[in-house]
């Protein structure tokens, strides 16, 4: 992008206001056009000169963030990151922003240590530049729709929910036993909250076990798995160090940590473990797609979905090498059409498809 990302920042705190500000002026590719005290400074703004990005509050007094993203959606679609403060409580509200047309959501920034100043740069800075490229689409899907999932295939009564994990060693380094079992792995990032909802509803509940990595912030993750497990046939829940990964469950990598794919026999878990950021993110595609491309091998299905960067790219061309199918998601029905063009591009992509046609590609190939 040959000019800077104009950014309009609405808080109603002045402090977050003016260390959003000072974060996103560090990055020579972002400049901060102005902040807003709440939405209705913020329209008189956005009337003056429209901004490329906005980072909006949740709790505002007059109007809060989610109905302030209702109406800008519907008059005048700017692509919005939403920055919170609300950690438990509040995920299942940012949930619902996501819904409403939100492009990403991002933590307020700790400045308790210079850390976690420096990861929140990272990872702030990086959200805006992904909203300036992506096409925002405020959700038309009714909220009915939830309740009638149209999944692929025949299905079966889902298996019951386990409720404690199943621990087990990590793979010796010995020659791995042979299986029949397919392990889907799937990565994500700007838009891929309702593009991997769309996925995940259309398979049927017999499925393939899923393991997930969705660039999210630390504590949001649980709250997006509960979500998706109320709408999708198959199980779906935030993952555990140590978890098995069954057929007819999902597992989605929790925020702020990795998530590797790891084998013991005939059987696939996962080990998810603290670390530095890999390819810029804490959940990494690549640490996922590489610790696949090692313990399952021609027995793994790859894919990568919309975001921005190259996370995962080099994770899928040494999936690809070591048998895997690989599958990206055409630029058409990316939001932001970054990772799976850079997949692409290195050569480890054997099949480019449109979103909705991703899950016929995971059911073709199980067992194939």
């Amino acid at each position: 992008m040959g000019q800077k990302i104009r950014v309009l920042i609405v808080d109603d705190s002045a402090t977050v206001r003016q260390t959003l500000a000072g974060i996103l002026s560090s990055d020579p590719q972002i400049e901060v056009m102005g902040t807003a005290a709440d939405p209705y400074a913020a329209v008189r703004r956005i009337a003056e000169e429209a901004p490329d990005v906005i980072t909006l509050d949740v709790e505002m007094p007059r109007m809060d963030g989610i109905t302030f993203l209702r109406k800008l959606m519907s008059q005048h679609p700017i692509p919005v990151v939403m920055c919170s403060s609300l950690v438990e409580d509040g995920s299942e509200t940012l949930m619902q922003a996501l819904e409403a047309g939100a492009v990403d959501v991002i933590l307020k920034p700790r400045i308790d240590t210079r850390q976690s100043l420096l990861d929140a740069q990272v990872r702030i800075c990086d959200t805006v530049k992904a909203a300036a490229r992506a096409r925002p689409r405020p959700s038309a899907r009714p909220a009915s729709a939830a309740a009638t999932p149209t999944p692929l295939g025949r299905t079966r009564a889902p298996e019951p929910k386990l409720s404690a994990d199943v621990m087990m060693p990590a793979p010796s380094g010995g020659a791995m036993a042979r299986t029949t079992e397919r392990v889907i792995c799937i990565g994500a990032s700007t838009g891929g909250t309702e593009a991997l909802r769309e996925v995940l509803e259309a398979l049927p509940a017999d499925s393939p076990g899923i393991v997930i990595v969705q660039h999210m912030p630390e504590s949001f993750t649980a709250a997006f798995a509960r979500r998706l497990d109320s709408l999708c046939e198959m199980t779906v829940r935030e993952a555990r160090d140590g978890d098995t990964v069954l057929r007819g469950q999902v597992l989605i990598a929790p925020g702020n940590r990795h998530m590797l794919l790891q084998r013991s026999g005939a059987r696939y878990l996962v080990a998810v473990k603290e670390g530095p950021l890999v390819s810029r993110h804490r959940p990494s595609v690549d640490v996922l797609f590489r610790s696949a491309a090692h313990c399952a091998g021609g027995n793994a299905v790859g894919v990568i979905m919309t975001g921005m960067g190259d996370d995962g790219a080099t994770g899928m061309r040494e999936m690809q090498q070591a048998g895997a199918f690989t599958v990206a998601q055409d630029e058409e029905s990316c939001v932001v059409f970054g990772m799976p063009k850079e997949a692409i591009a290195r050569g480890g992509v054997d099949k480019v498809v449109g979103l909705s046609s991703i899950p016929r590609e995971i059911l073709r190939h199980d067992r194939s």
